[in-house]
C-alpha cells in the first residue's frame, strides 16, 4: 500500500493510517518490517491494535561502510522500480490522492507476488 503525506506529518505518524488500511485489506498479514525511524510507540501500537509483529531492522553499531540489511532490500528494490518512472521522479501533483494513484499505476503487476 502507498500513503503520500504532506511534509508536516512524520512518516511514523502516517504509518498508523496506512497500517490500519493494510490490516483491513490484507487480513493474512502477520509480520512487518520497518527501519529505525519507526521504532518506539509504533511498534507497541501495532502489537496492541492488531496483534501483529512489527520488527525494526537496525544497522549494527559495529558495521562500517555499506551493509545489506535483512528485508530492507525489498523496500529499496521497490523504490528503484518506482524511480525509473519519470512521472514518479518529480512531484507534479497538487493532491496527495493523485500522487498515490500514479504510484499504483506504475508498480509492475508481478511486484505484489515477489518476496
Amino acid at each position: 500500500m502507498v500513503s503520500v503525506l504532506p511534509a508536516n506529518i512524520q512518516d511514523r505518524d502516517g504509518a498508523r493510517q496506512l497500517l490500519t488500511k493494510a490490516f483491513a485489506v490484507y487480513g493474512r498479514l502477520r509480520h512487518l518490517w520497518a527501519d529505525g525511524g519507526y521504532a518506539g510507540q509504533l511498534v507497541h501500537w501495532v502489537g496492541r491494535v492488531s496483534r501483529r509483529a512489527l520488527e525494526i531492522v537496525r544497522r549494527s553499531d559495529t558495521a562500517r561502510g555499506f551493509a545489506v540489511l535483512p528485508r530492507r532490500w525489498v523496500v529499496e528494490r521497490t523504490f528503484g522500480w518506482l524511480g525509473r518512472s519519470g512521472r514518479l521522479s518529480r512531484d507534479y501533483e497538487r493532491k496527495a490522492q493523485v500522487a498515490e494513484s500514479f504510484v499504483y499505476l506504475h508498480v509492475p503487476p508481478h511486484a505484489s507476488s515477489m518476496n
